[in-house]
């Protein structure tokens, strides 16, 4: 294992000295809530991170944020402070867990639909400032089909949906592609099934969504991979501690790495995210909420 972490560790090196540095916006998100979606975010943004990545989250669940909870921390500034101009945006990304970069979104995002021309081209101007300072920004969205998710899953036109074995929680992720996809929106989305008994088990749920998008939405829905149903990851949770750094080598790290590992060589090792990408999803985003 070490090995081959060690292997893509150095092509990651060896291909990103080569490139300029573009950071690229993917939402991650879930048809319904209980799926570990935030949990995943987390870890594996610090995986990235682990890689030699810069990596930002973003906590954009308007009604249930708990990036912070999983870290143990109380952020001292959110996205409401750089609104009302009390700070800038680097003084409202925090360090959480062995310097994890986060945004405490909180009520901030419902202050978007309020704010005058003057007020929105200074939040434009802050957050473009983070392009090019990192490689992936990460937005936790809500979970299920509300306004403000299928906006932010719009808006990066990059979507990682989390889903378990549980029939509702299939039905859900499908329910969250088909919507966005009747809209006319281009996603792309890529799959990860949590919680699952056995590999079977997670092919076999994989299988079932990206089958029927296929047949009936003539979509490619990718499969990232799967996350057993590993009892360190509540151990870790309880000690309010992300499971990749409290038990590096449980089953659900391994997975995360491995899973980390088929994202990125899937994608060319990160050379498919648009040019300008916090850019344009600004502009998207802002269009929508209006």
């Amino acid at each position: 294992m070490f090995d081959q972490a060690e292997s893509l560790r150095n092509l990651v090196h060896q291909l990103r000295d080569s490139q300029v540095r573009n950071t690229r916006v993917i939402t991650v998100t879930s048809g319904k809530g209980g799926v570990g979606k935030s949990n995943f975010t987390l870890n594996f943004a610090i995986s990235l991170k682990n890689l030699g990545y810069k990596v930002l989250v973003f906590d954009a669940d308007i009604g249930l944020a708990n990036i912070d909870v999983l870290m143990g921390m109380t952020p001292k500034y959110n996205l409401y402070h750089l609104l009302k101009r009390e700070k800038t945006i680097w003084e409202i990304v925090q360090k959480g867990y062995r310097d994890v970069e986060f945004i405490a979104g909180g009520s901030g995002f419902h202050d978007l639909l309020q704010l005058s021309e003057e007020q929105l081209q200074y939040f434009i101007e802050q957050v473009e400032a983070m392009n090019g300072r990192f490689d992936f920004i990460l937005f936790d969205t809500g979970a299920g089909l509300s306004k403000e998710t299928l906006q932010f899953i719009v808006s990066a036109q990059e979507a990682i949906i989390v889903t378990t074995p549980e029939p509702t929680a299939i039905t859900d992720a499908y329910a969250m592609i088909k919507m966005v996809h009747s809209l006319g929106h281009r996603v792309q989305f890529k799959l990860v099934v949590n919680r699952t008994a056995n590999m079977r088990e997670g092919v076999f749920t994989a299988n079932k969504i990206v089958l029927v998008a296929k047949q009936f939405l003539d979509l490619d829905v990718q499969t990232l991979g799967f996350i057993p149903d590993d009892a360190h990851v509540q151990k870790a949770v309880k000690q309010q501690v992300p499971f990749v750094f409290a038990y590096p080598n449980c089953p659900a790290a391994r997975a995360i790495q491995q899973l980390t590992g088929h994202f990125l060589t899937g994608d060319k090792l990160g050379g498919a995210g648009e040019k300008g990408g916090i850019t344009n999803f600004l502009h998207r985003l802002i269009r929508l909420m209006k």
